[in-house]
């Protein structure tokens, strides 16, 4: 939306805690920053070309960030066929050649790309993939030959049929994992941007009507060289982290990026993320590394443990030479054991960041985030995406799952996030999540590890509180986050958002001086 020098929004309520303000207040924003907080601004001292919303006695509260998201690949995937909770391979299977077919019938150019599918767990079914599920599925509705390839729930694995695997130079059909999936996904992903523009922007709207002023973007890409040239073309609607890359580590450095400068020619809305190193696999895939087996080990990676990336020597001197850069690092780890050595590669190579995920932390781990500064971001929709699984596969130790409360009380900061498309790019969502820690008729999950409202917020806030002198990334709710129930929360509806003085978002109307 178009550039207005002074916004006022008038009867606003600034969230605070449960406690409603003795009055509402009116909030003027100029030139990016929050200029003036008071019960009555004097609206006739506005320039000219100005502008006045009342919002009407709603809530304002700073605007959220998303700290885990892969962009291109989650505004993609809202294009492509859907399997989450097929129970079995054949299931989803037919699911995917009965889209095909669809596909078929209405003709042109798309009729010829391959199909992408997403979001099958097959840690929850009786039997792995293989591709002749997707090609006896493809050949009962007349598609046989057509490639097929789904991407799972977690990202770490991918399934493709023999057609797929030929067409990409796949080692073999059926079931990849970690390595080999990710660069399926690479693939497929370059291969449909020229036909998916569009979603990219329409993806930045869906984010800004949720309230997002800011997201962590960790996409498998040179992202410092993507998001320059979106903004350049006008999507300004965010401010952008731009995670690196072991394989852009060197450019980086060439260039002397540190983490947290600022891009130049990006009105401040893009800056240098940290590194992004992987440190083990993921849940679905059984392929977390962790201290005991999982039960079905002769379908599991890894011996059954999961798998380690690096050796913990490589992985310290990897953090090392990021630390001397100024490189902040944000190292994956899912299971307990790779959390351990993660926290270890922290210690030794005094780098600084997060651990990505978390999602099994040993109780003797949890004081080490704080202790060392070492951030937990955690993603709490999928506790209740994977509970499931986590009871399917760490029955014996679930209870140190999504340990979300367990890293509050122990000190460690916490930043929530989605890992969209894992998760939709939605704060809410994660808020709720984290707060209710369920989201249909089952008891919570691990209730004892439900954050607090004020916690869960905190830790999805670009900033951390509505005050003069502030950034103007604000976003305006219509109910009060502290009196809602828990259940409800990732409904949020949002009336406005604002990233860096701008509009981003609105279901109010404005009037112009």
């Amino acid at each position: 939306m178009a550039d207005v020098d002074v916004t006022v929004l008038t009867g606003a309520r600034l969230c605070a805690g449960g406690q409603v303000p003795a009055q509402p207040v009116d909030i003027a924003v100029a030139h990016g920053r929050v200029v003036a907080i008071a019960p009555h601004l004097d609206l006739a001292q506005m320039p000219a070309g100005g502008r006045v919303i009342p919002v009407d006695g709603r809530w304002v509260l700073p605007g959220l960030a998303d700290h885990h998201v892969h962009f291109s690949t989650w505004a993609r995937q809202r294009a492509r066929v859907c399997v989450v909770g097929a129970p079995s391979a054949a299931s989803a299977a037919r699911t995917l050649a009965h889209a095909l077919a669809a596909r078929a019938a209405q003709g042109g150019p798309a009729a010829a790309r391959t199909l992408v599918g997403y979001g099958f767990q097959d840690a929850l079914w009786p039997a792995a993939p293989t591709g002749e599920d997707l090609d006896q599925a493809l050949a009962a509705v007349g598609q046989h030959g057509a490639a097929v390839v789904v991407i799972s729930h977690d990202m770490h694995s991918v399934w493709l049929n023999a057609a797929a695997a030929t067409r990409y130079g796949a080692p073999h059909a059926g079931l990849l994992r970690e390595d080999e999936a990710f660069l399926m996904e690479q693939v497929v992903d370059a291969e449909a941007a020229p036909f998916t523009a569009g979603l990219i922007a329409q993806a930045v709207q869906a984010a800004a009507a949720r309230g997002v002023t800011q997201i962590v973007d960790f996409q498998m890409e040179d992202n410092l060289a993507t998001w320059r040239g979106r903004m350049a073309a006008g999507l300004t609607s965010l401010r952008v982290r731009a995670g690196l890359y072991p394989e852009h580590v060197q450019a980086a450095m060439a260039r002397g990026d540190r983490t947290g400068d600022v891009v130049p020619g990006t009105r401040g809305l893009l800056t240098v993320g940290p590194l992004k190193i992987f440190g083990d696999g993921a849940l679905n895939t059984r392929t977390a590394l962790c201290t005991q087996p999982y039960p079905d080990a002769p379908r599991a990676a890894g011996g059954g443990f999961g798998v380690s990336v690096y050796a913990q020597d490589e992985l310290t001197a990897l953090m090392t030479r990021a630390h001397g850069a100024g490189l902040e690092v944000a190292l994956h780890a899912i299971g307990d054991l790779a959390v351990t050595r993660a926290l270890d590669a922290f210690a030794a190579s005094g780098a600084r960041g997060s651990v990505e995920h978390a999602q099994l932390v040993a109780p003797a781990d949890l004081p080490r985030f704080a202790a060392l500064g070492v951030a937990a971001s955690v993603q709490p929709v999928h506790a209740l995406d994977d509970r499931d699984v986590a009871d399917a596969v760490w029955a014996d130790r679930a209870q140190h799952a999504f340990p979300l409360a367990a890293l509050a009380h122990a000190g460690a900061r916490l930043a929530l996030g989605s890992d969209a498309p894992v998760a939709p790019l939605d704060p809410w969502a994660a808020v709720g999540a984290a707060v209710a820690r369920t989201d249909d008729d089952r008891a919570p999950w691990q209730g004892a590890n439900a954050l607090t409202v004020a916690q869960a917020l905190a830790a999805s806030q670009a900033h951390p509180q509505v005050r003069e002198g502030c950034d103007a990334d604000l976003v305006v709710v219509d109910r009060d986050p502290y009196a809602t129930d828990p259940r409800a929360l990732a409904d949020m509806p949002v009336a406005l958002t604002m990233c860096a003085g701008r509009i981003t978002h609105t279901a109010v109307d404005a009037a112009r001086d």
